[in-house]
């Protein structure tokens, strides 16, 4: 399948542009309606590396990525490759109805996921719900925060250590971020997952674990999170 834009919308998106990878031209279509209607521009790729190269080219505010797409490449490997070069936010959509592919692929970066079959208008909502929180800082007036020894910049939403700057995707600089803001304060996983991935976020508690190693992974011993267990965590 070629890359393709919707007519409604494409001069005038308000929203930015979603890059939609997959091979079903049915689902395809259907998430590229809704899109449009609320407000964005859509481009289709049917297969990874098209997907890849639409990335590269037009710099998109947010990727949806299928898990099962034909070719050398799928959805898991394709997410790999982004992270390599791009933080661009990415919203994984499977089939797999398997908790592995799931933790797996916010693992590789992604910043969420949806199972098929979903509700286009569920999909809609958490594409704002995520670009709503990568768009921009929540307290621009202030200074950097510093925990341990890492530094968030808000207004930036940039993070550094000693070692240098860290890139984090949206998901993980938002969930620093909170930590940072409540200092020496035990967070449960159902706060966390209400203030970052909003109160209307469907998922299970798990995310929120995958998300803390991902941290701990890029961070290290420059940040101090700690697990309090049978209860949640908290970041000194």
């Amino acid at each position: 399948m070629t890359a393709s834009t919707g007519a409604a919308g494409e001069e005038q998106a308000p929203h930015g542009t979603v890059v939609v990878v997959e091979d079903d031209r049915n689902i395809a279509e259907l998430v590229d309606l809704y899109l449009r209607n609320a407000g964005f521009r859509v481009l289709q790729a049917g297969d990874a590396r098209r997907g890849l190269e639409l990335v590269a080219q037009e710099r998109p505010s947010l990727v949806l990525l299928d898990i099962g797409l034909p070719g050398p490449l799928d959805g898991l490997q394709a997410c790999r490759e982004l992270r390599k070069t791009s933080d661009v936010p990415v919203i994984i959509i499977t089939a797999r109805d398997d908790e592995v592919d799931r933790v797996l692929g916010l693992e590789l970066g992604a910043d969420d996921y949806v199972t098929k079959p979903f509700s286009p208008r569920e999909l809609v909502a958490r594409v704002r719900a995520i670009l709503r929180r990568a768009e921009g800082p929540r307290r621009p007036a202030e200074e950097p925060i510093t925990v341990g020894s890492v530094t968030v910049d808000l207004l930036r939403r940039e993070v550094t250590t000693p070692a240098g700057t860290v890139t984090l995707t949206a998901r993980e600089f938002d969930l620093l971020a909170h930590f940072a803001e409540n200092p020496g304060i035990v967070l449960t996983r159902q706060q966390l997952l209400d203030a970052v991935w909003g109160t209307g976020w469907f998922g299970d508690e798990r995310t929120v674990d995958v998300h803390v190693r991902q941290l701990r992974r890029k961070l290290g011993d420059a940040l101090p999170l700690a697990t309090v267990w049978g209860v949640g965590y908290r970041c000194d």
